[in-house]
């Protein structure tokens, strides 16, 4: 297994990590009472959702889409 491989894996399970994180935080009671009455999520569950977007993203492309 190549070392881009390798850190695709680790990244992947990063973004999947990061990502539940946001769902969990976007689930919270202070998330949801805020999104009832601004309409919007919270800051912390959107940025959980962007950064472990772009970094399964990442981990995706280093370890199924990278050809070394």
């Amino acid at each position: 297994m190549s070392r881009n491989k390798l850190i695709g894996f680790v990244l992947l399970a990063v973004g999947i990590t990061l990502l539940v994180m946001g769902y969990n935080a976007a689930q919270s009671v202070g998330s949801q009472f805020k999104q009832a009455f601004t309409g919007s999520m919270s800051d912390k569950a959107a940025l959980f959702y962007l950064v472990g977007a772009a970094v399964t993203a990442a981990g995706v492309y280093l370890t199924f889409l990278s050809r070394k």
